[in-house]
């Protein structure tokens, strides 16, 4: 299977994690306005479904490195799978509550809130299970973060408040997915052996573990989100007959929102050998920097918020990418 070798190589790897998780959400912003979360999960899930699977046959069975996927499936014990599933179980919950809260309050306000959040739960589970870096850089940067965070959603009140149409609800299904999100990853991780050169005998490889997790995605989905269809968080109940009523392009666009997460989740999996998970998981979280800039300078999300609330929007932003720094130079 294909191995990265440097650590250089590794940051570049979850920047384009940064990059594919800070931008799939744009596909939901794309379909149809009568097209409902619930439909566009569905499709979204076999994106995951069908990437993960790619990736597993092609850089995940080629190469000396390691064991081949077909190989790697044969020999994990249970347990391994189980934790992989687990992964994909707890970040389909995740997600479907994030995809609401996007629905809900905006992508920018979404994912500051929410994957700010799991940022700051995933470091510090993922940095006490593998203290790789330097913890007072680490925890710096962090700190940073959160501190964008409460920005964000500052400005998300006073922007609401003044329309009179503030969202408790969109911020607190957000905060609810946030505290989810950063539990997923390190259940992905247990169940992998952490040397990707030094493959042991039970424990998944990185694109075994990513193709696990897309199952357990994909199978918790039928019960989640079926759930979620007939008790809708938000708007009136929705049958399976809707999800074939769906235009050609709202499929498409939810199966690529998928397959582009996909990309980065795949990507932050395969950077976590050198960079260590904790900073692999901080620095692939740059995503939050990534949909904040599209949230507001593209799909103008503030764009009605009072005097002032620019100056605070650039410094979140500037805090989120300091932030971000000190987590990658902390290694």
């Amino acid at each position: 299977m294909f191995v990265i070798d440097s650590y250089s190589t590794e940051v570049f790897f979850c920047l384009i994690t940064m990059i594919s998780w800070g931008s799939s959400s744009n596909t939901q912003k794309l379909v149809s306005p009568d097209w409902r979360v619930e439909l566009f999960c569905w499709d979204y899930a076999f994106g995951i479904l069908v990437m993960s699977l790619i990736f597993a046959l092609t850089m995940g069975s080629y190469g000396i490195e390691g064991r081949s996927f077909i190989a790697d499936i044969q020999q994990a014990r249970i347990e391994s799978i189980a934790n992989a599933l687990l992964g994909g179980i707890i970040f389909n919950a995740a997600n479907i509550l994030f995809l609401t809260a996007v629905s809900i309050a905006g992508i920018s306000v979404a994912f500051s809130v929410g994957s700010g959040l799991s940022l700051v739960i995933e470091v510090i589970v993922n940095y006490l299970t593998s203290p790789i870096g330097n913890a007072s850089l680490l925890f710096s940067g962090v700190l940073l973060i959160v501190i964008a965070i409460l920005l964000n959603t500052t400005a998300y009140t006073r922007m609401s408040t003044a329309a009179r149409s503030i969202s408790i609800k969109g911020l607190l299904i957000s905060i609810i997915s946030g505290i989810l999100m950063g539990l997923f990853f390190k259940y992905v991780t247990n169940s992998m052996f952490l040397d990707f050169k030094v493959p042991l005998e039970g424990k998944l490889s990185p694109y075994s573990a990513v193709f696990i997790f897309a199952v357990g995605f994909l199978i918790s989905n039928i019960v989640l989100n079926t759930f979620i269809m007939f008790k809708p968080i938000v708007g009136i109940p929705v049958k399976y007959s809707d999800y074939f009523k769906g235009t050609f392009k709202n499929h498409l666009l939810g199966f690529i929102g998928g397959a582009i997460w996909c990309i980065g989740m795949s990507f932050s999996i395969i950077a976590s050998d050198k960079a260590g998970t904790a900073i692999s998981y901080g620095l692939a979280s740059g995503a939050i920097v990534v949909a904040s800039i599209w949230g507001i300078y593209f799909w103008k999300e503030f764009k009605n918020a009072p005097k002032g609330t620019n100056y605070i929007l650039n410094t979140m932003l500037v805090s989120f990418l300091i932030g971000l720094i000190l987590i990658v130079i902390s290694r």
